[in-house]
Order: C-alpha cells, then sequence, then structure tokens
C-alpha cells in the first residue's frame, strides 16, 4: 500500500516521534538514523532530508518532548482552582511516582547534552520554563493568602532538584527507595517550602474548612491528577 503524502511539518512530526520512541528504547548515544527510518519504513535519506545530521535529529526530538511537557505542565497550573491543587498536581505528575512517563528518555538527554551543546540547550530552556512555571503558581498562592513562601523561585529550584533526583534513583537504581516513599517525601516538601501545618494534603492548614479560598473551583481537566 502506498504511503499517505505528508505536508513538511506532518512528516517532520513523524519523524520525531519515531525518535524519541527510538531513544526510549535504544538510548540517545546508540540510536541511529536507520533506526528511525526503520521504524517508519522509510529510507536513510528521508531522514536526513529533514535532519542532516543524527545529532540534530537528536536534539529536535527532545525539543519536540520537551514542548509536549510543558503544555501539559502549563495545562495542569492553568486549572481554575486554588494554587495548591495545582502545585500538588503538577508536582504529582512530573514526579516518577506519578504517571508522567518518559524519565529514562531525560536521563538520556542529560547525560548526552553534557557533549552535545544544542541538547544542553534544549535541556537548560526546559528546566527554566519548569522552574519559572512553578515558581509563577507559588507567587500567585502567596498573593492569595494560601500559604507563605518567602523565595518562590528557590522554591522552584529545590522542588525541581529533589523530583530530578528522586527520578534518577528510581529510574536508575531500582529498589532504593519506593514509589510510595518518595511520593510522601515530595508531598512533605512541598508542605515545608509553602509553610503549611501538615503534608500538602486535606490536612493542611490552607485546604481546612473556615479559611477561605478564591472561588474559582471547578474540576480537574480529564486525566490530570484530583487535587
Amino acid at each position: 500500500m502506498a504511503r499517505v503524502r505528508l505536508s513538511v511539518a506532518e512528516r517532520r512530526g513523524e519523524l520525531l516521534r519515531a525518535a524519541i520512541e527510538q531513544i526510549e528504547q535504544r538510548g540517545a548515544a546508540a540510536v541511529r538514523i536507520a533506526d528511525v527510518a526503520s521504524a517508519l519504513g522509510v529510507s536513510n535519506a528521508l531522514v536526513l532530508y529533514h535532519f542532516s545530521t543524527k545529532e540534530k535529529l537528536v536534539a529536535a526530538a527532545f525539543a519536540r518532548a520537551a514542548e509536549d511537557d510543558l503544555t501539559h505542565l502549563r495545562r495542569l497550573l492553568g486549572r481554575r482552582t486554588t494554587a495548591l491543587r495545582r502545585l500538588r498536581a503538577a508536582v504529582r505528575w512530573y514526579a516518577p511516582s506519578g504517571p508522567a512517563k518518559g524519565w529514562r528518555l531525560w536521563i538520556e538527554g542529560w547525560a548526552v547534552s553534557l557533549r552535545e551543546p544544542a541538547l544542553r540547550e534544549v535541556a537548560r530552556d526546559l528546566d527554566r520554563a519548569w522552574k519559572a512555571a512553578l515558581a509563577e503558581v507559588v507567587a500567585e498562592g502567596v498573593a492569595a493568602g494560601e500559604f507563605t513562601c518567602p523565595d518562590p523561585a528557590a522554591t522552584a529550584l529545590r522542588l525541581t532538584a529533589l523530583l530530578d533526583g528522586l527520578a534518577v534513583q528510581l529510574t536508575s537504581y531500582g529498589g532504593t527507595v519506593s514509589r510510595s516513599r518518595a511520593q510522601e517525601w515530595v508531598e512533605q516538601a512541598l508542605a515545608r517550602e509553602l509553610g503549611l501545618t501538615g503534608p500538602a494534603s486535606g490536612t493542611a492548614k490552607a485546604e481546612r474548612p473556615g479559611i477561605g479560598h478564591p472561588g474559582r473551583l471547578s474540576g480537574p481537566a480529564s486525566g490530570t491528577p484530583e487535587g
């Protein structure tokens, strides 16, 4: 059966999705142009037409993965609910004990970025965007009186560092810590950072009856964690 003719954007998207899958399976260092071409049943020349080198293909694949992650993060943080609920949803999704996939991909990316400047820029941009998005919601919660935090940017950095470190432990060194324990540590860290009296849950002071919240509550988006 003849392949459907795709636009340039559609073809690039198809190639990038295949590249991401191959990187997850084989690793960024081991993946070849031929692996991506074979996965789609196309020629090596077609892949090279859109991405002139393997390095450019890998960097573009990570950029696509970063865009997808940021889109989902912004969707979670843009929900019409309290800042605390939005932060919890984002942290649960990002944490290695949550539903987010692709940690092996990003651990591969961090390793390769030590030698590849283009990929290093992708990883750095994703890291900055994630921290900025978290810090913005923390600042919103402080302004609304939900919790206290003297330095939202520092809080975002510490939370991200904890999540990244736990992801490495759980992905690379299975059995070092259980997923439930890792999630417990993340909840405790979030509570400490926001000056809450207990874990970032229904027992925290910002969630107790009698403490007002902005009147903007709605149900969570489909497929996202309940706050």
